[in-house]
């Protein structure tokens, strides 16, 4: 199987690594000034493409991806408002993509609880939520595209928070609104931290990413399952089929 990489920053090294430990062939690396091999024989010849960029260059990379007839899975968050568009050029048959905001198998099973606990907490009027994401001071969008993803399904889940708002650190949450932090520190892979809170007690439920090694073979299984397929997938069509699960993921 051939292996197209898109970005070769801190993550798209660690997929190479990835890829290369399970055999895998790189068919082609293109960064930021390499926008020619896009049109190259080794890029138009990949079973595959992953792409880890910036939130400006992620939709024309996309594209070009479509245009060459590469699948391509996603992992640059920030770019939400083109997502419909890109969704539709998929439905049309002409593109395949796997997007998810956070491809840690870990991540995925703490988004599940998630959804779990909220659903749990719409009987438990007394807990207040509230999300905080901490990552290396090289991200360039906050919230992070893996807290959006869950406070989306926090507020699509409860019954007393349909919103969500970013707030300082310190600052006080709203009526109704789930309050979603953010810190930039050091080298932090991605900690993300889902509080309930009540004049009792606190149930804190913690994804601590030790490195960016589960986010690379996440990415790398799901290109492997891409591969031969065709349309709009997310993460959690991957983890179902894999896992032979429904309504887990």
């Amino acid at each position: 199987m051939k292996v197209a990489i898109i970005g070769y920053g801190r993550m798209g090294q660690l997929i190479e690594e990835v890829a290369k430990s399970r055999g895998l062939e790189i068919s082609c690396i293109i960064d930021i000034n390499d926008q020619e091999k896009f049109l190259s024989k080794e890029f138009c010849s990949s079973d595959v493409a992953i792409e880890f960029t910036t939130p400006s260059a992620a939709v024309d990379g996309i594209l070009r991806c479509f245009a060459a007839k590469v699948p391509v899975v996603v992992g640059t968050t920030g770019w939400n408002n083109s997502m419909p568009d890109v969704k539709a050029i998929c439905d049309k048959g002409e593109g395949t993509l796997l997007f998810s905001s956070n491809f840690s198998i870990g991540m995925n099973i703490f988004q599940a609880l998630n959804r779990y606990v909220t659903g749990i907490m719409n009987g438990f009027e007394s807990y207040t939520p509230s999300l905080t994401e901490v990552h290396h001071i090289h991200k360039l969008d906050h919230p992070s595209g893996t807290a959006v993803t869950l406070a989306n399904e926090l507020t699509a889940l409860s019954q007393r928070f349909k919103k969500w708002v970013e707030k300082e650190i310190g600052e006080p949450g709203e009526e109704g609104m789930l309050p979603v932090y953010h810190r930039r520190e050091g080298e932090v892979p991605g900690i993300h931290t889902i509080t309930w809170d009540s004049d009792c007690d606190s149930i804190i439920m913690t994804h601590d990413a030790k490195n960016r090694l589960g986010f690379a073979r996440g990415a790398v299984s799901a290109a492997q399952w891409l591969a031969g397929r065709k349309g709009f997938f997310t993460i959690g069509d991957f983890l179902s089929d894999v896992t032979g699960t429904k309504g887990v993921f």
